[in-house]
């Protein structure tokens, strides 16, 4: 089947530098696969591209109700962007429920793309309208079209011997269709998946290819749309790109770090969201040396990843907020034995289940300090989705360099957000592999004994001759590894625990400040805040305003440079998607009245909610100027 080529009701095409669209319906509307494929067709055509999407935790929720519904928001442009957008131009809502839940989003006079079927008495009370929002005249400030999506998918798959049910699931391709014509899209890369994903079940394949062909076709002979869209190209540095979620990302870069460590990598993990991606990705890799467990518990899959560090391999386990309270104990135990590991926290909103699919920075302070005693350990952020492939690798190189866990902190957000990644060569990335202790004649094997420059000790694999060593919880004596309970030597060694986490800081990059050195305000910040950030930022200094950005993605320990940043400017505003626990640290190290901006509602910052703080303190500033 060809895709149909642009209508001749009309030559309207208007340019367009940005659009952002947001796809909404109930749970089982396929908003999240309707934005996948909308995204992968956008990326192929070269635009930049960021997304969002957002689906209840419930795994079925009531069918037409508030709590149930899902959507999946992307921004694509003709230009370097940086978040899926604040506010949609266009909303896509499939039922009541879902035009109520996104309409004080849209922004003022956008367009409104409904399903008027689902609009029948049943969904509209299920959503709490007491009439009909189509005709009272509450939408009079946005541009309204309305398609009888589930009529028209009815018409289009008759002959192919499928019930009403099976037919109606195809009306997300019917949207999509509209939405390719709309904003002049190919169609043949969503008709080949199809075809993939639907192969040995002709029928169904065909009815979604008539439902996606029948909405493209729909928009093109139409009267009610009057223009049809163009956002050109993007202009991206030369090279490969693939559009990846951070979850996707993350275990990619895994998969190299062990290429680039040349040890296989071992991932013991119990399911838990938003973490279990990586799990289900990683699992798919066992043809390149990856063993993937999925444990019974979250304590028993952190120690079965202590257990294979302690045997050669890198032991790593993935997991959200409940899942890094389960594994305090194992942690402090990969403390007191040094041995490599990676954790890998995909934070979500909490405490306890609290909102299991939404986004939060809520585990800084448990990740740094959730444990029993003084048990320091590096603690990484990745800042946009594709990073998530770097940083994957540079939470194995600390661990390795250094013989300590590490602590790799996500959230929501990156993992099922996507954008544009340039796939780097291989042969441009360094080693991160390190030398397992050499086999010995000599006897004596001081398992303790230290690296002068990085206080990291030896790999001692079992079963290497002339490196037997006692291992375990208890505290060791300095050097020899025996247990100990003499007093100094107990102090000796925490303070070597915790200079060897120090010592870290020596090899990390430099902190960049994007704008000015030094000015009136800086706003810092750390992981998924990256995208909101910059883009105020632009904006703030595209009006002449004194505002520079710093984002750090090295938590503990902190740049060695930070401190000299933070000095050179008037203010500093750090804005967190928790209760300020960055803010709290950092104010305690460094002594400077840090501002925050503390919101915690299980979603990103819009880029306007950072720009009026930021204006609300400069306008202080040249208050206290003058």
């Amino acid at each position: 089947m060809t895709s149909p080529k642009s209508g001749n009701h009309t030559d309207s095409v208007t340019q367009l530098d940005r659009v952002t669209i947001r796809f909404a319906g109930d749970s089982g509307d396929g908003m999240q696969l309707t934005g996948s494929q909308f995204t992968a067709t956008t990326a192929l055509f070269g635009n930049d591209v960021s997304t969002l999407p957002d689906y209840p935790a419930e795994i079925r929720a009531p069918a037409g109700s508030l709590p149930g519904v899902s959507g999946f928001q992307i921004s694509f442009s003709s230009g370097d962007i940086h978040t899926p957008g604040d506010r949609p131009d266009v909303l896509v809502a499939m039922n009541p429920a879902a035009l109520k839940v996104n309409i004080g989003d849209l922004v003022p006079g956008g367009g409104i793309i409904v399903n008027t079927d689902a609009f029948n008495d049943i969904n509209l009370k299920k959503a709490g309208y007491a009439v009909d929002p189509l005709h009272d005249g509450s939408l009079q400030g946005y541009n309204l079209y309305e398609i009888p999506m589930s009529t028209m998918v009815t018409g289009a798959c008759e002959g192919l011997g499928l019930t009403s049910k099976q037919i109606e699931l195809t009306k997300n391709f019917f949207a999509l269709g509209v939405m390719f014509w709309l904003y002049e899209r190919s169609m043949a890369g969503t008709e080949k998946w199809i075809t993939e994903k639907f192969a040995g079940k002709e029928a169904i394949a065909e009815a979604n290819k008539r439902a996606l062909n029948a909405g493209y076709a729909f928009g093109e002979t139409t009267e009610i749309f009057h223009t049809h869209y163009r956002v050109a190209p993007a202009h991206l540095a030369p090279g490969t790109y693939r559009n990846i979620t951070g979850n996707e990302a993350t275990a990619l870069g895994f998969v190299m770090a062990s290429k680039l460590a040349e040890r296989d990598l071992f991932l013991a993990s119990y399911p838990i969201t938003p973490a279990s991606d990586i799990l289900h990705q990683l699992s798919s890799y066992k043809h390149l040396g990856i063993k993937t467990v999925q444990s019974e518990d979250e304590i028993a899959a952190i120690g079965a990843a202590v257990g294979a560090a302690y045997g050669g391999a890198m032991g790593m386990t993935t997991t959200s907020g409940p899942g890094m309270a389960l594994k305090a104990e194992m942690l402090g135990l990969a403390v007191m034995v040094e041995l490599p590991l990676v954790v890998v926290d995909v934070q979500r909103a909490g405490p306890s289940t609290g909102m299991p699919t939404k986004t939060e920075q809520g585990d800084l302070l448990m990740s740094m300090f959730g444990r029993n005693s003084d048990s320091p350990i590096p603690v990484i952020a990745p800042a946009t989705p594709a990073e998530c492939f770097t940083m994957a690798i540079e939470a194995w190189r600390i661990a390795l360099k250094h013989m300590t866990p590490v602590v790799y902190l996500s959230d929501a957000f990156l993992a099922t957000g996507a954008e544009p990644w340039k796939i780097p060569q291989a042969s441009d990335l360094p080693s991160i592999a390190v030398e397992n202790a050499p086999p010995s004649d000599r006897g004596g094997f001081r398992p303790y004994q230290r690296d002068p420059e990085t206080l990291a000790r030896p790999w001692a694999v079992p079963g290497t001759k002339g490196l037997e060593h006692r291992i375990g919880g208890l505290e060791k004596l300095d050097e020899l590894g025996t247990v100990s309970y003499d007093p100094d030597n107990h102090h000796r060694m925490n303070l070597l625990r915790a200079e060897k986490v120090a010592r870290v800081a020596r090899d990390i990059p430099a902190t960049e400040v994007w704008g000015d050195a030094e000015g009136e305000l800086l706003i810092l910040g750390w992981g998924s805040t990256y995208g909101s950030i910059r883009s105020a930022t632009e904006r703030l200094r595209e009006r002449g305003k004194s505002v520079s950005h710093a984002h750090l993605r090295y938590l503990n320990p902190l740049p060695n440079d930070l401190g000299d940043i933070l000095k050179r400017f008037k203010r500093v505003l750090l804005p967190e998607l928790n209760l300020g626990q960055l803010r709290m640290l950092l104010r305690a190290k460094y002594l400077v009245d840090i501002v925050g901006f503390n919101l915690v509602r299980g979603k990103p910052f819009q880029i306007g909610e950072i720009e009026a703080k930021a204006e609300s303190l400069l306008g202080e500033s040249v208050e206290v100027s003058k």
